[in-house]
């Protein structure tokens, strides 16, 4: 029988690749079932594995999870604990820009491709008459590139995961200065499975929600930066979604 196929959202934090490894072994002696990692290096490549129906089980960003929800069918399963999407806006630490006010029209942009931080980090600066079309957008490979273009001076502001900002080396933070940081609180990356995973769901979700309390469950947690896992009920990534419309 075909394995099932499990994939992790490319924004991700690097550190913790050998975590969702030791994951991925430890929860397939949970279920008794064959599942597959498979990591993509970027949104686009993974999109079209799920477009084809070749993914199974996603831990999902927010912006991806209403395209699985809604057109493919996927379930909600769980959420991580205490791990909300928040977006840091970072300028250089000589920059003049002291408030979100400061910017300008002409404003240099450096981002990721990560799709609900561009999402959220677009509609904090629409407060200073900022959007696309008086912007100038650099995409970047990581979040360790958009801070490098900061500290050379080739943008005057980034977009960062919040978690991915506080990743940084003291050093790298020492040449940033942290302009606006985001409280929405209620949008997170989510664990869903696809229809073909039906038969197994709540098992999967009984599994995940005793993770601390069973056999090596912590320290998996651990390796993956997490301190478990939450119900995520279909209505609260129903919520999430609309949420994410609204701001779109």
């Amino acid at each position: 029988m075909k394995p099932y196929t499990m994939t992790v959202s490319p924004d991700f934090m690097p550190d913790y690749i050998a975590g969702w490894y030791i994951f991925n072994t430890w929860l397939q002696r949970q279920l008794g079932q064959s599942i597959h990692l498979e990591l993509y290096n970027d949104f686009a490549t993974q999109r079209e594995a799920i477009s084809r129906d070749e993914i199974d089980l996603i831990y999902a960003n927010p912006f991806d999870a209403a395209m699985l929800v809604r057109e493919k069918g996927f379930s909600a399963i769980a959420a991580p604990q205490d791990k909300p999407d928040e977006v840091i806006l970072a300028v250089p630490a000589e920059s003049p820009v002291k408030k979100l006010d400061d910017l300008t029209p002409g404003t240099r942009i450096a981002r990721t491709d990560d799709p609900d931080v561009n999402l959220i980090g677009m509609m904090m600066i629409e407060s200073a008459d900022l959007k696309a079309d008086n912007t100038h957008v650099q995409m970047l490979d990581s979040y360790v590139l958009v801070a490098k273009a900061l500290f050379q001076e080739r943008a005057d502001l980034g977009f960062f995961l919040k978690e991915a900002y506080e990743s940084l080396s003291d050093f790298v933070r020492s040449q940033l200065s942290v302009l606006l940081s985001s409280e929405i609180h209620v949008v997170t990356h989510v664990l869903l499975a696809s229809p073909a995973f039906t038969t197994h769901q709540d098992e999967l979700r009984a599994c995940l929600l005793d993770m601390p309390h069973r056999d090596k469950g912590q320290g998996v947690l651990d390796s993956m930066g997490l301190s478990g896992w939450q119900l995520q009920a279909q209505e609260d990534t129903e919520f999430m979604i609309d949420l994410m419309d609204t701001l779109a």
